[in-house]
């Protein structure tokens, strides 16, 4: 299959590295594409899937219905019938594997954050450039309907001049101080903590409504700094171990940041915070924004996420905020539901996003995220360590390809402004 003309009604081939939950999720929506998006003209063909630990090998063929399936993921790449791969390992095998799948000319969709730091990211995407394949990266809270609409709002200027944001990615998975040591908290296998899990879905939300971040301010800290040991591949960073042996937290359970966005973004002049974190006690999936303009304001909270607050004016009898629900008018919402206010979930956004990867993948529209927003994302995160660690503002470089979404403005971006 070419990766560069569209052919409605071609089949793609699919191949997938790890089957763990993401790997599922990604099949999932893989299989519901021709449903959902049956205008596409595109089928997809589950082919090949890898894992190290044979069980999960095995769930891929009999369960999943992948018609190949082996411990080795070079497997998958050499593979002449796969078309398009996911890669779904830990995070810190996305350098070795995100490389090899260029080299292999594979289009690959990968799941965030694109390695353990800026310069693993940076290897990537120069791979991916260098091979000319399409990338997608799994940032899927971007494609909730409710935000769409509200980046479509930022750009039409129907909220003035953006002041300020606030946003946050507040979630309890870790608040168990008895939750394993996973691969989450070791650096060598992660990189960093909260920052590099969950504040890039902050910075990859505000950054794809908002354009780029060009300065920032952080701090960190570790509130549980032992845990108690899981084997690698028997269980999930949601098992919880009793009296097991300790070992040690080694990257971050809070993050915050001071931002102030770039002179090229829709919030030229603008500032805001940021927050993360996996320790929380309350919030389950809270992630959240607020963006603040001269002529009104939005704010989004994915536990709620078929629901958007708006505010447009500043005075008459209607103001204040309105509640408004999913509808055909936001994003893809028509295409999963067929009135409003029926809630869509979090698979859904998968759906979407593998959507936009494989219609550029066969040479349509790119309105997916790709490596270089990831890499960008991964400079603003190494920023923010770098301020916490020597407490001065650091500046973000910007990455040239990176298009937050809108490819439109993608020379600006490249230019640096």
């Amino acid at each position: 299959m070419s990766s560069t003309n569209s052919n409605p009604g071609r089949e793609i081939g699919v191949g997938l590295i790890s089957v763990g939950w993401m790997g599922k999720l990604h099949t999932r929506a893989y299989q519901a594409l021709p449903l959902v998006y049956p205008e596409l003209g595109l089928r997809t063909r589950l082919v090949h899937a890898a894992d190290t630990a044979p069980d999960r090998a095995a769930y891929a063929r009999e369960v999943l219905g992948y018609a190949k399936a082996s411990t080795d993921y070079h497997d998958v790449l050499s593979d002449p019938d796969v078309d398009v791969v996911s890669i779904c390992a830990p995070t810190g095998l996305h350098r070795e594997i995100g490389v090899a799948a260029a080299e292999a000319g594979k289009p690959f969709w990968i799941e965030k954050p694109v390695g353990r730091d800026a310069r693993e990211a940076a290897d990537v995407a120069a791979a991916a450039d260098k091979a000319g394949v399409v990338t997608s990266i799994g940032y899927n809270y971007r494609h909730a309907p409710a935000v769409e609409h509200v980046r479509e709002l930022v750009a039409r200027g129907d909220l003035g001049r953006i002041t300020n944001v606030r946003a946050v990615f507040f979630n309890g998975y870790a608040s168990e101080p008895k939750g394993a040591l996973s691969w989450r908290f070791i650096r060598e296998l992660a990189g960093a903590g909260a920052l590099g899990d969950l504040l890039s879905h902050v910075i990859d939300l505000v950054q794809y409504v908002l354009g780029p971040i060009g300065e920032v301010n952080g701090l960190t800290s570790i509130v549980y700094t032992e845990r108690p040991i899981l084997p690698m591949g028997s269980g999930t960073h949601f098992a919880v171990i009793e009296d097991g042996e300790m070992g040690t937290v080694e990257n971050d359970d809070y993050v915050a940041a001071l931002v102030r966005f770039a002179p090229d973004s829709a919030a030229a002049g603008a500032v805001g915070t940021l927050e993360a974190s996996r320790v929380i006690v309350g919030p389950q999936c809270g992630l959240a924004f607020e963006i603040y303009g001269t002529e009104g304001s939005a704010t989004w909270n994915f536990e709620q996420m078929n629901e958007l607050q708006i505010c447009t004016g500043r005075g008459g009898p209607h103001s204040g905020y309105t509640t408004v629900l999913g509808n055909a008018h936001f994003g893809d919402y028509a295409h999963f539901q067929p009135g409003p206010g029926h809630s869509m979930g979090y698979d859904d956004l998968k759906v979407i996003e593998a959507k936009k990867f494989l219609v550029a993948v066969t040479g349509g529209e790119r309105r997916n995220s790709t490596v270089d927003d990831a890499h960008h994302v991964a400079e603003v995160i190494a920023a923010v360590a770098t301020s916490a660690e020597v407490g001065t503002w650091q500046r973000v470089p910007l990455v040239p390809g990176a298009t937050f979404g809108d490819y439109a403005t993608a020379s600006t971006v490249a230019s640096g402004g």
